[in-house]
């Protein structure tokens, strides 16, 4: 478990602070979304330091932003006292191309389109490693879920049973990162990404009928909420569980929605994304420690959607307000 004090993050907080004043304010998404065309949404990028996005073009926005996402893990990685803070963050993407991998060698395709950079490993190493059967540089979970998933493919066939492997994998790395970095802090947001995935798991299990056994599975442990606890619930009695935590008004609102038939996800879906961004907004009234680095990486990949999300938007002919409908709380 880590030692590390506050005062060791003196010098990374206070760069990160000053970081935080070009981000994507609610202000400056307003501007992209209310801009004339797209040229001119592409300015208020550039405001927060992502280049000249024009010469690039909307076509390669999407690689301009994955590798910003690979920058700030690179900067922030090499500069933060403890690499565990940045790794949490890391792991969706390996897990994302353990994915990949497993059905692309299922279905013998390429894989290498859809593999994502920004992870512990990158792709290239990855693919290298699983042709070759050889993944020893990665961590001992991640071998060992790639294995159980791999067998449990080729077993059943099914590879939505794979993907449960994989994703508490996931999720059980980011709990030992958490752990081994003796954050509280960091260890309050793993728990909270936990409750986020069961909640919304028992919200589309509920609509889909599905059976407990079922929910069972797709369950991840880990939060602060019983995973055996959510699976056993009735939709309309999740905000029951929930209704002393940060998710009481996104679990009233999933019960609600629980029922075939009872409406679109939407709203439910960014109320959860919301309650995080609450939770790590807490890092930016820390003047230095390993909170403003936390909240600083979260904070990152949220503008990264924000903007992927207004610019396809606009690049799809959609209004303003729909646009605005499908983004989440600003961080800054």
């Amino acid at each position: 478990m880590s030692h590390r004090k506050d005062t060791d993050y003196l010098v990374i907080s206070t760069r990160i602070h000053a970081m935080e004043t070009r981000m994507l304010t609610r202000e400056r998404m307003e501007r992209m979304i209310d801009a004339k065309d797209d040229a001119d949404a592409l300015k208020v990028l550039e405001e927060c330091g992502y280049g000249d996005l024009n010469a690039a073009g909307s076509k390669g926005l999407e690689g301009i932003l994955a590798q910003a996402r690979c920058a700030v893990f690179q900067d922030i990685g090499s500069a933060a006292p403890d690499k565990n803070l940045v790794e949490v963050f890391q792991l969706k993407y390996d897990y994302h191309n353990a994915k990949v991998l497993l059905k692309s060698q299922a279905m013998n395709a390429d894989p290498e389109r859809l593999l994502l950079a920004g992870g512990r490993y990158a792709p290239a190493a990855l693919l290298e490693g699983w042709n070759q059967d050889d993944l020893r540089f990665c961590s001992e979970l991640f071998r060992a879920a790639v294995a159980q998933a791999k067998d449990t493919l080729a077993t059943t066939g099914d590879p939505q049973l794979a993907d449960f492997i994989l994703d508490k994998a996931n999720y059980a790395e980011m709990v030992k990162l958490a752990q081994d970095s003796g954050s509280a802090f960091l260890q309050g947001y793993v728990r909270l990404c936990i409750d986020v995935a069961n909640l919304r798991a028992a919200v589309r299990c509920a609509r889909l009928n599905k059976d407990s056994e079922f929910v069972g599975r797709v369950m991840i442990p880990g939060g602060s909420v019983s995973e055996k606890a959510v699976a056993a619930a009735k939709g309309e009695n999740l905000k029951d569980l929930f209704q002393a935590g940060d998710l009481a008004q996104a679990a009233a609102l999933g019960s609600q929605l629980s029922q075939p038939g009872s409406g679109a996800l939407t709203r439910f879906e960014a109320m959860c994304d919301d309650a995080l961004t609450a939770y790590l907004s807490a890092a930016r009234r820390v003047p230095f420690g390993e909170q403003t680095v936390i909240g600083y990486l979260y904070a990152k990949e949220a503008e990264l959607t924000a903007a992927r999300t207004i610019m396809s938007g606009r690049m799809a002919g959609l209004d303003a307000d729909t646009i605005r409908s499908r983004l989440r709380a600003a961080y800054v």
